[in-house]
């Protein structure tokens, strides 16, 4: 990297650090473009340009993110003071804000959250910071463990990445109907083709709940499955993110050659535990990568 595209990024960084701390202040253009040092002329392009997200959007979304935070605390606000703390000056507007993003009331959000929904609404959020604010990895983050096998509820998805979010839905419905409880039943994605291939179609997924109960035949086509046991290398992913293809290309690219070892002919997968409230400070999730080994 240059040393002048080095110290674009660090300014851009320095930017979602300011935001990060002062989600309460006037966080306007003018006052952003000052701590990057750039053109208040220019800054919402590059801005822009950087993150997929114009500064408006981005900053929407981290009040957002933090106001669903406050909702699932153990010693919630109420919903006027997380209303006002996001910006909004009436819980009305709020309210519909949230519902139209995370597919909840604020109310139904703080007694039962979906936070598979919350997963999938701040996505573009998290897309954005890890542009500039990714995650490196190195071999102390690398632990191999003997795994059982796992018996889980499946459905695949094969063809358009974009249609995901269906399937996905599809997959919660049942396993809402079945009580299943997402705190409690960890989600797993195994990867059986490429990321982005050639041919969009060609991409293949299954879309796992962990469970052992008795699946009859069902209008959404989830079907039992059994994820093997055995050695695996496992990469934990320390907070949210939809795209654990950085993590996956360390495993490949540094963490494999140099062990030693040789990948089992079953695709990599990962397990997401969404966090129990009040567990964990920001009740974000965590997500382990698995490297099937020989």
């Amino acid at each position: 990297m240059t040393a002048a595209r080095q110290n674009h990024d660090d300014r851009m960084r320095r930017v979602l650090d300011h935001i990060d701390q002062h989600l309460d202040a006037d966080l306007d253009l003018e006052a952003l473009s000052r701590i990057a040092a750039f053109s208040k002329y220019h800054f919402h392009r590059q801005f822009t340009a950087t993150f997929g997200l114009s500064v408006h959007r981005y900053v929407q979304l981290a009040r957002m993110k933090r106001a669903s935070h406050q909702l699932a605390a153990a010693d919630a606000q109420s919903v006027t003071d997380i209303a006002m703390d996001a910006g909004y000056d009436a819980p009305d507007a709020f309210a519909r804000a949230f519902r139209q993003r995370l597919g909840q009331s604020p109310s139904s959000f703080r007694k039962s959250p979906e936070w598979e929904l919350w997963l999938a609404a701040f996505g573009p959020f998290d897309n954005a910071r890890n542009k500039l604010m990714q995650i490196t990895f190195g071999t102390e983050d690398v632990t191999i463990r003997d795994v059982p096998p796992t018996p889980v509820a499946v459905l695949e998805h094969r063809g358009d990445r974009t249609l995901i979010a269906e399937t996905r839905g599809r997959l919660m419905a049942w396993s809402k109907a079945a009580g299943l409880s997402a705190g409690s039943s960890p989600t797993y994605m195994v990867f059986r083709s490429e990321r982005q291939p050639a041919n969009p179609a060609d991409y293949s997924m299954d879309l796992c709940v962990e469970t052992d109960l008795p699946i009859a035949a069902n209008e959404q086509m989830v079907r039992a499955g059994v994820i093997p046991g055995g050695r695996c290398a496992v990469l934990r992913y320390p907070g949210n993110t939809n795209n654990l293809e950085p993590a996956a290309l360390y495993l490949y690219r540094d963490w494999l050659p140099a062990s030693g070892e040789e990948a089992r002919d079953f695709p990599i997968y990962c397990r997401r535990q969404l966090a129990l409230i009040p567990q964990v400070e920001a009740h974000e999730v965590v997500v382990e990568l698995f490297l099937p080994l020989k």
